[in-house]
């Protein structure tokens, strides 16, 4: 997320290892901030100048191989260019390797071997890398540095003079992070070797320990390399190989020249089983990937801030009209939004937010079509009437308290009219924001000032990104727009037992949007446990959220020794990387000279102990005799007023690992429910396996129970209780007919719902996933992680692959336990055990197969005797005016041993309890999960 473009400019004079060098550019020096208000030089390269780029450069030379490899684990990926390259022309000459790598990854090293001559880098910070490369330099033996940048990469240039018929060989490696945007992970390796490669090869190795969900190569190099790249994936592994012939690589059949030039980009998304994400231990550190899916959108407030100034005319302003249009587009019915442009003076669309109908979205448009760029640019009070407008409306109570607020800014330039002064432009817009107000910033070409909306962005928890202007203008964009439309969730906390882990990165985060993904990183502390545990608590629509995840401390480390092209160190190098990052950020929004100080050692010790070539360190190539030196260290982006910060997603200042969970959520150190009516008791109503009940009766002391043979798909109503507005159901599901008669199929309950009228919300809780559902929202959640769910009155404990708990009001509750069973077994399927305490408090409407038992009957049983089986005893009981004969048995509890149970004695009544419950079993099937029963029994 920094600039890391680099070059070495060396050049051998005569043959052997005696070297001069031309030192071709300044050290990187930094401007106040007060003097940053200033318009900057463009410093990135045209689309023409990138024309001209080759990886390997030179006449008369013969490159004789080029390899890229990149091992991609846990979203971490260290890559490798390597190439091997003679001089075959007559006369020495120098050759060039270059090599465009993401503007948001670390170089880690850079080895050459020239004539014999190996050199092998290291990082040093940046001062001392100068003092011995000053020292070299004095004796005629150090390189210098020319920076170069483009788009979205950087440039690393190594160049050096080579004799005649003599090789050299070139390997760089650069370390970065995946990020997540819009449900991909997107990779990308610039090719563009210049000329034909005899033996050319790209792998792009993939381990994800969770599974990988999807992989694809989409065709970026063009027609003439269809179908070249080849996919070869499994549940947690992939493999990209891209490998053209020297005739797959020509242009024309009798070319010479290379058609290989472009983008090579493999884009992949792993599985997501809990939603609780994924924590990762190895290697002493841990990575915890949180990423929830199936949740509904927050309503967004927003403002648009639009520059209309003069140096918006033409191209700039027609393709933000396009691309506003479609954004606008986008807006819903629970959304509210309002449109500033401004040039040197500040025009409201409207004063107020109003809400996204069609009819002002349609006039939004309109307004937006109509702008006509000119004058200058007043940022200043542009932003603070933005401010006003949220403020306003949030004074007026017009502000959803779950909804999203936010500004987003669009603007080609510095300011030049009102308050120019960019520390005071900071303080005010800092000032008019309130905690949940946000503010993005996306800067259109190259001549605005890229750090100062960064800046404000960060301070005011957004994300800034430049936007280049070209022909997809528009389209960037609508694709920021995109990143930022679906905010998810609010407030998400990530927290970690006391004394379990140290060094943690930013834990605490203000917002999460689809389709991207946070992540927490930190050190594992010893101890004599054997799991790590994570803990997370967010707000969404309606809901609030507790989550719950662990991690065994070895199983990780051993799968990776046994894959082949895992990264190993990729825990430990993604902590690093994402600490320097924040630490960068932080730096550049230090208050005082002493804080910065600080920080700076900070990422001094951190790139130095990791390998980083930062801001702040240098690689110092050195040959193997230490006599000759080559220094690069990253280059300054001349839009910038210091060297923090960079492109990409900004990492706000990071916040305290131990933060105050919100009041509702309840924490623990193991995967244990947390009910609202404290644990089940001991004697209760149960349903489970074949679906058999057990229908506690405490005034009598006594469980009774009866079996039902209904048929599968067939929906049975067990509470139906008018009063408290809730009805608890479940569906039947057969097992495997696999060399059984129809009629002898067994039936367990596949699916419980719990529908609670009054709050219009129903739990649908199956063996694949728990959905809760309201007029408006279905929200999913699988069995792969601890959670607390609470909307209204309703709470949701999941317990991982174990049980679920609803509880109703605090008075009513029900729990599900999950029976699973082996995948290839010839009938058995997963089902569900349902769990009711005798202690929920129904109305005297209730009703139900287990609904009528709340208000218990009379029972008595007499006349025990033996029975045909020698270990069962009959009887006769009386209940509810009838006489019946019942054989005393047991059945089981799966509460704490869901393999073998624990017995539970009972009466047991036949005929689908006939005669115990009221009327017929079939009368208690509805058609629906969420249906009361209809007819009187």
């Amino acid at each position: 997320m920094r600039c890391l473009a680099l070059l070495f400019g060396l050049l051998v004079l005569q043959q052997g290892h005696c070297f001069e060098f031309l030192v071709e550019g300044d050290w990187e020096t930094e401007m106040p901030l007060k003097e940053q208000h200033g318009r900057f030089k463009r410093g990135v390269l045209t689309n023409e100048e990138q024309e001209d780029f080759e990886a390997v450069q030179g006449d008369d030379i013969t490159v004789e191989s080029y390899r890229v490899e990149s091992r991609i684990t846990s979203r971490f990926c260290h890559t490798t260019f390597k190439s091997f390259v003679v001089n075959s022309g007559p006369n020495a000459q120098s050759i060039g390797f270059h090599v465009q790598i993401p503007k948001r990854a670390f170089i880690t090293n850079f080895t050459m071997n020239v004539n014999g001559v190996t050199f092998v880098g290291s990082v040093k910070e940046k001062t001392v890398a100068r003092n011995l490369y000053a020292q070299a330099r004095a004796r005629g033996k150090a390189a210098g540095i020319v920076r170069a940048n483009s788009q979205d990469m950087e440039t690393f240039k190594a160049e050096v003079h080579v004799p005649s018929g003599n090789r050299i060989e070139f390997e760089l490696h650069y370390q970065e992070m995946m990020y997540r945007k819009l449900g991909l992970y997107e990779h990308t390796l610039h090719l563009q070797p210049g000329r034909l490669v005899p033996r050319f090869q790209l792998d792009v190795y993939i381990y994800e320990p969770n599974g990988i969900a999807s992989v694809e190569v989409p065709n970026t190099l063009g027609e003439h390399f269809t179908g070249l790249a080849q996919v070869t994936s499994n549940k947690h592994k992939a493999h990209v190989v891209f490998k053209p012939s020297l005739k797959q690589q020509r242009k024309c059949d009798n070319c010479t020249t290379s058609a290989l030039s472009g983008i090579f980009t493999v884009k992949y998304d792993v599985i997501r089983e809990s939603a609780a994400g994924e924590l990762h231990v190895s290697d002493g550190h841990f990575v915890h990937f949180f990423a929830p899916t199936n949740l509904s959108p927050l309503p967004k407030n927003i403002v648009f801030v639009i520059d209309v100034s003069g140096s918006m005319w033409g191209v700039k302003m027609k393709q933000t009209v396009e691309a506003m249009q479609a954004i606008l587009d986008d807006l819903t019915m629970d959304d509210y939004f309002s449109i500033i442009d401004f040039n040197h003076n500040v025009r409201c669309w409207s004063d107020e937010l109003v809400q996204g109908s069609t009819i002002q979205v349609a006039e939004a448009k309109k307004y937006i079509q109509d702008i006509k760029p000119n004058g200058g640019t007043n940022i200043n009070e542009a932003l603070l009437r933005a401010g006003q407008i949220l403020h306003k409306a949030a004074n007026q109570g017009m502000l959803n308290s779950r909804s999203v607020s936010m500004i987003i800014l669009v603007s080609d330039g510095d300011p030049t009219v009102g308050e120019i002064k960019l520390s005071a432009i900071q303080k005010n817009v800092k000032k008019i924001m309130r905690e949940d107000f946000s503010l993005f910033s996306l800067g259109i070409g190259f001549d605005v000032d890229y750090d100062f909306l960064e800046r404000i962005a960060t301070e005011n928890r957004g994300v800034a990104q430049r936007i280049y202007a070209n022909k997809d203008a528009s389209e960037q964009l609508r694709r920021f727009y995109s990143q930022v439309s679906s905010p998810l969730l609010r407030k998400i906390t990530v927290l970690f037992p006391e004394g379990s882990v140290s060094d943690v990165t930013q834990n605490s985060f203000d917002k999460y949007f689809s389709g991207s993904e946070l992540v927490v990183a930190g050190k594992v502390l010893p101890s004599d446990g054997t799991s790590l545990n994570s803990f997370i608590t967010a707000s969404s629509d309606r809901l609030d959220l507790s989550l719950q995840t662990e991690a065994d401390y070895m199983r990780l480390d051993a799968e990776l020794a046994r894959q082949q092209h895992a990264f190993t160190g990729f825990a430990r190098q993604m902590w690093a990387y994402i600490t320097v990052n924040q630490l960068l950020s932080e730096r550049s929004q230090a208050p005082t000279a002493s804080r910065k100080r600080k920080i700076t050692q900070r990422i001094l010790n951190l790139a130095v102990e990791h390998q980083f070539v930062t801001p702040l360190t240098a690689l110092l190539v050195e040959s193997e005799e230490a006599n000759e030196k080559l220094l690069a260290d990253s280059p300054k982006d001349p839009r910038k007023g210091c060297c923090g910060g960079g492109s990409g997603t900004v990492i706000p200042e990071r916040t305290p690992m131990v933060e105050s969970p919100p009041p509702w959520v309840q924490l623990t150190t193991t995967p244990t429910p947390s009910p609202a009516l404290g644990p089940l008791p001991e004697r209760l109503t149960i349903v489970d396996n074949d679906p058999h009940f057990i229908i506690h009766l405490p005034k009598n002391n006594m469980d009774v129970c009866f079996n039902i043979d209904s048929k599968p798909g067939h929906i049975l109503n067990l509470v139906s209780d008018p009063g408290t507005g809730v009805v608890v159901n479940g569906q039947l599901v057969g097992s495997k007919r696999v060399g059984v008669e129809k009629e002898n199929v067994k039936t367990y309950f596949g699916t419980i719902s719990v529908f609670s009228k009054l709050d219009g919300i129903m739990v649908t809780v199956s063996t694949d996933r728990i959905q809760l559902t309201d007029s408006k929202h279905n929200h999913s959640f699988s069995w792969g992680a601890t959670a607390d769910i609470t909307q209204d009155r309703v709470k949701v404990s999941i317990v991982k692959d174990s049980q679920v708990t609803v509880t109703v009001d605090e008075k009513i509750r029900v729990m599900m336990l999950l029976h699973r069973v082996w995948k290839k077994h010839p009938t058995s399927v997963d089902f569900l055990g349902l769990y009711i305490p005798n202690s929920n408090q129904y109305s005297s409407k209730a009703h139900g197969l287990i609904g009528q038992f709340g208000q218990e009957p009379e029972v008595r049983v007499y006349n025990l005797h033996q029975g045909a089986d020698p270990l069962k005893k009959e009887a006769t009981m009386e209940v509810k005016g009838n006489k019946l004969a019942v054989t005393r048995g047991w059945q089981k509890d799966y509460r704490r041993d869901k393999k073998r149970g624990s017995d539970i004695f009972c009466w047991f009544i036949h005929n689908s309890g006939k005669g115990f419950i009221d009327g017929h079993y079939t009368t208690y099937i509805v058609p629906r999960l969420d249906s009361f029963l209809q007819r009187p029994l």
